[in-house]
């Protein structure tokens, strides 16, 4: 047993010189100290030894497991400092290298316009409100004067929750809800957004608009067309102009179109305004006399004015954009360029 010890001495002491690892210097440590390394082995035969020969192949066995222990204790303690200054220069900071900063961020073109419109309106005296995006079927058609068997509920493509419910398909809803539960005079601006089943490079599925409602006594089309002027020259600039055209809408009598000249080339006549020097941005007209009566308003008495603007459309004509999907598909170099 004698030369078997040192022969696993010799061994032991050899693979510690040579480990150049934590975790190889562990392995040894395993090999010959471990519960079933080599010295433990020898350990457990020493009952097979004679009394004689016990005490000093006991003390050979300790001598050698102490020689070991302190082999690998020095050689850890080395490999340890090694490895330690390897990571830190492999971790390490040149001071002298300018920092990394965090690039900025900044409003959403969309929310850029919107808070334009708002500051718009309310300069003007307007307040704003704002309602569900799943409406009721009561309040998106038939208090706007659009019953179930209207023709007009063909020029919507309607996405229908069930028979009574639908995604609003305009924000005009809230002037329903506003004038069945507010007395007159009323002026209200209320942005949101609607839904409808169209998609092209001006239209999308989901979009923004701004419903502006105006009661009181004695208003005419005069006065929503100083209010759109008035919009159009802080919204765009102070040479722009507008212009009312005839148009039908179930819920205003008369109804109208308005464009203005042209952001890019001011009413010259250009690509953007297909040469006409105009560029329709809204539908307008004076509330529909059965539209207050149904929501409790005394059309004798009282008269309005309501407007319905796109969101993308004012965004797109007011900065020269020329898709839609733009707004919605997050480029960074689309986005960085409203900062």
């Amino acid at each position: 047993m004698k030369e078997k010890i040192e022969s696993i001495k010799s061994v032991a002491l050899l693979a510690i010189e040579q480990a150049t690892t934590s975790s190889g210097l562990n392995d040894v440590r395993v090999r010959f100290l471990g519960k079933s390394g080599e010295i433990t082995s020898l350990m457990k035969l020493l009952g097979t030894v004679s009394k004689e020969e016990r005490p000093a192949m006991g003390k050979a066995l300790n001598d050698v497991r102490v020689q070991i222990e302190s082999a690998l204790d020095a050689k850890t303690a080395v490999v340890e400092e090694s490895e330690k200054q390897a990571r830190l220069a492999a971790e390490a900071v040149d001071v002298t290298l300018p920092g990394k900063t965090s690039a900025k961020g900044s409003l959403h073109p969309l929310t850029l316009v919107r808070e334009d419109i708002l500051r718009v309106f309310l300069g003007m005296g307007f307040s704003v409100a704002e309602g569900p995006e799943i409406e009721s079927d009561l309040y998106n058609f038939q208090l706007l004067n659009v019953p179930k068997d209207h023709p007009a509920r063909d020029m919507q493509d309607t996405f229908y929750v069930n028979d009574n419910f639908v995604l609003r398909t305009h924000t005009s809803p809230m002037q329903a809800r506003i004038m069945t539960t507010t007395q007159p005079p009323i002026r209200v601006v209320i942005p949101g957004r609607v839904y409808r089943s169209d998609d092209d490079a001006s239209h999308s599925p989901i979009f923004h608009q701004i419903e502006g409602l105006a009661v009181d006594k004695h208003i005419t089309v005069g006065d929503l067309e100083g209010c759109l002027q008035t919009f159009a020259e802080q919204m765009f600039s102070s040479d722009t102009r507008i212009r009312l055209r005839p148009s039908y809408f179930p819920f205003t009598e008369p109804s109208v179109e308005v464009d203005v000249t042209c952001a890019i080339c001011h009413g010259k006549g250009c690509r953007v305004c297909k040469g006409t020097g105009w560029v329709e941005i809204l539908g307008a007209g004076i509330v529909n006399p059965a539209v207050l009566e149904m929501c409790g308003i005394d059309s004798k008495e009282y008269s309005g004015f309501a407007f319905g603007l796109g969101l993308e459309r004012i965004a797109m004509i007011k900065y020269g954009i020329p898709n839609i999907k733009l707004f919605y598909e997050n480029d960074v170099r689309f986005l960085e360029q409203f900062n």
